[in-house]
């Protein structure tokens, strides 16, 4: 899977998620990018991806994304 393939299926994600068709998402991207990533949509962002990608992502990745790039990156290294 390409980088490129993993940004088009997240933005459908969070266009889904965040109920924004609008959403076009950046390695940069951060929480305050995007209206109502709270912690409470972070949660169900993150169920959202792992369904969307069919693995689970563990705990000690999630609290290390500080950026839509670093989940991309995560995407990739756990989908190898």
């Amino acid at each position: 899977m390409t980088r490129e393939e993993v940004y088009e299926r997240l933005n459908e994600v969070f266009r889904e998620v965040f109920d924004d068709d609008t959403i076009v998402l950046h390695d940069d991207t951060v929480a305050d990018d995007v209206e109502g990533w709270d912690s409470f949509e972070h949660i169900n962002l993150v169920v959202a991806v792992e369904e969307e990608f069919s693995f689970k992502i563990p705990m000690g990745k999630v609290v290390t994304m500080k950026n839509v790039g670093g989940m991309v990156d995560i995407i990739l290294e756990l989908g190898e």
